[in-house]
């Protein structure tokens, strides 16, 4: 028999195989064993995070390393770990999935995506403000490093990968802690002055201010324009509308509270080390409790969603409106944000 002979039978079984239904059956049987895979890992990977302590996982870390607990380590252990866990949660970093289930997934991508703004934001302030002396100083070299890997496209999915990019920004990250508790590198410093943390509560306030807009817009209303409100002088690129109507794509708006979501645990996490590090600036500035209440109030926001889907009801309609809820406590630490920006600008 030789390979032409060998490769008809081959072909007759299979034809005789699909003839008698072994094969669709096994498709079939598989096409069905893909979906509930699909469909367990899917509901397992949208759990978000839980929120951890900083000074404990600061306290670890420092044993780990046979290091000390300065000032600016919980800082940047907060921003090591809040990195780390964007990218090892359950399921990893989704953001860049191009398969089931991930790419499927929207609601945790969101989230990923605001807890990334975060700590791009923090990451830019370390190396520009945290770690400088003055506008003149020379800047961090570890963190001049990191800060450009947290800013990579966060939907590339190879060559490279941004999980690969981020990991790197957290090992440069790192390195700065390591080198930040060691006395024998005078040249890695974090300085805890009250312009260098309103500084990095500017660039909060902006943030959340532009989510309470987009989770208010879910219900959709006319607005009028305030762009050059106040100065008389002022002008713009091109004429805009006097009234302007403002409101969420339906499908869009899950997804800008799940970001709002992912902004606040970030945040909470990244007070929660400004209140250790900068405590005897806010001390001095009796604003300790204000940053207290700010947290408690970002903490509001990480209650659990008992409703299998996000709902969009009018304002004072029958049905609840989770956007509009997540707005309410994303607005009150904001005004909690402008506040404290006002009591450390004060002499």
């Amino acid at each position: 028999m030789d390979m032409f002979d060998r490769i008809k039978m081959t072909k007759d079984d299979i034809a005789d195989w699909w003839d008698s239904g072994v094969i669709p059956r096994a498709i079939g049987g598989f096409l069905v064993f893909y979906i509930l895979l699909c469909t367990v890992l899917a509901f397992m990977w949208s759990s978000e995070p839980e929120l951890f302590d900083v000074a404990e996982r600061a306290t670890h870390i420092s044993e780990e390393e046979q290091g000390t607990t300065v000032t600016g380590s919980v800082t940047a252990v907060a921003l090591i770990e809040v990195a780390s866990t964007l990218l090892d949660k359950r399921g990893g970093f989704l953001s860049n999935d191009i398969l089931p289930p991930g790419v499927l997934l929207d609601n945790i991508p969101s989230w990923e995506f605001g807890v990334l703004v975060q700590v791009r934001d923090l990451a830019r302030v370390m190396r520009e403000s945290f770690s400088r002396s003055q506008s003149q100083s020379t800047e961090d070299i570890d963190l001049a490093i990191a800060e450009p890997r947290f800013n990579f496209d966060n939907h590339s999915w190879i060559l490279p990968r941004s999980e690969d990019e981020y990991r790197e920004g957290v090992e440069y990250t790192r390195d700065y802690l390591l080198r930040l508790s060691d006395p024998d590198q005078s040249t890695s410093q974090f300085y805890a002055r009250a312009d260098n943390l309103n500084a990095w509560l500017a660039t909060v306030e902006t943030r959340l201010g532009s989510l309470s807009q987009r989770l208010s817009a879910s219900v959709g209303q006319k607005r009028l324009n305030v762009d050059l409100a106040g100065d008389a002088a002022a002008g713009q690129s091109t004429r805009s509308p006097q009234e302007i109507e403002v409101k969420t794509p339906w499908n869009e708006i899950d997804d800008v509270l799940f970001e709002a979501r992912g902004t606040t645990w970030a945040l909470i996490h990244f007070l929660k080390a400004v209140e250790i590090d900068f405590a005897d600036v806010l001390e001095k500035k009796n604003a300790r409790v204000s940053v207290q209440q700010i947290i408690r109030e970002l903490e509001s926001t990480q209650q659990a969603i008992w409703s299998p889907v996000v709902l969009n009801g009018s304002g004072f309609g029958l049905f609840a409106n989770h956007s509009l809820v997540m707005a309410s406590y994303v607005s009150r630490a904001n005004a909690g944000i402008i506040d404290l920006r006002e009591l450390l600008s004060k002499g």
